[in-house]
């Protein structure tokens, strides 16, 4: 990863961004104090400032324009997030074909895309917009669902594509081809198919792997298989996956399991990697080998 720097003096340090919109998790009173501070320090830098219009009105802001959230990528040049993993993804989809980068403020809980603590907040964005940041590139999927002919979508998802029985509790039956090459059938709880950011979600709760967010494949991981010999693969994120439900009471598919689609019998699903990538903007010094271990609670270092 290539890294950003430059030299700067705090006092009359201006931004390389000029237009950027504050987007905040939903129902948290108290976010909405550090929102204001962002947005009064990034004012004070030179920068136009955006508030998404949930979280204007929910907090009562008034000293900047607010914006719809679906209208944001067309404004903005950059986004900071203040909220969980799960407000990222649900901007993440919204900007993907606007190819605007995303910083992430952990107002959340684990926090492993949302990377700059509350308490730094505001030293370590003025750094990043200084040009103190190192960018990543991830990928995201694009789903189209096939039934009777018909198709619908195309659906985004940034974690993950998850197909999960029902409210009836019954296995679901299915098939999986890769580049139209038969797989397997399968007898399940479901599917999910992971980009290497999702493979710390629900993929890595199932038994997938850890995926470096630079690799380029894709992970499909069984959700409690009836055969013990069907384990996740792992494939090239060039490939193009197809799920052709054959036997369900119930059954949908979730996108990030923040929007969903019901299937019937006889169903055709078609994965594929989104033709953009979404640029993350990490602190500079980032490393995703710390952030594993400090979010998994893994030994450290003996010398």
């Amino acid at each position: 990863m290539v890294k950003f720097a430059i030299c700067y003096e705090s006092e009359l340090m201006q931004s390389l961004f000029k237009t950027i919109a504050l987007v905040a998790r939903h129902n948290t009173p108290a976010i909405g104090e550090p929102l204001r501070r962002l947005a009064a320090m990034l004012e004070g830098m030179g920068v136009k400032v955006l508030i998404d219009e949930a979280a204007a009105s929910e907090h009562a802001i008034t000293t900047h324009p607010s914006v719809a959230r679906d209208a944001i990528g067309k404004l903005a040049d950059l986004v900071i997030v203040l909220g969980g993993d799960g407000t990222m993804l649900g901007v993440a989809r919204l900007l993907a074909p606007y190819r605007i980068p995303l910083i992430g403020i952990n107002q959340g809980r684990l926090g492993f895309m949302t990377d700059i603590p509350l308490g730094d907040m505001e030293r370590v964005v003025a750094e990043m917009l200084g040009g103190a940041f190192v960018p990543e590139e991830r990928i995201l999927l694009e789903t189209t669902v096939i039934h009777d002919g018909v198709e619908s979508g195309p659906y985004l998802a940034f974690n993950d594509v998850v197909f999960s029985r029902g409210s009836t509790g019954a296995m679901i039956e299915f098939e999986t081809f890769i580049d139209r090459q038969f797989v397997y059938s399968q007898r399940s709880d479901g599917l999910i198919v992971s980009t290497p950011t999702g493979s710390t979600a629900y993929s890595l709760a199932s038994g997938g792997p850890i995926m470096h967010p630079s690799l380029p494949a894709l992970a499909l991981v069984p959700i409690c298989p009836q055969s013990l010999s069907n384990r996740p693969i792992v494939v090239n994120d060039n490939c193009e996956v197809e799920f052709l439900l054959t036997r369900s009471a119930d059954t949908r598919v979730y996108f990030d399991n923040q929007s969903d689609c019901e299937l019937k019998e006889m169903d055709r699903v078609l994965i594929r990697r989104y033709r953009n990538t979404l640029r993350i903007l990490h602190p500079e010094g980032y490393n995703y080998y710390d952030m594993l271990r400090a979010k998994l609670h893994w030994g450290q270092k003996l010398m």
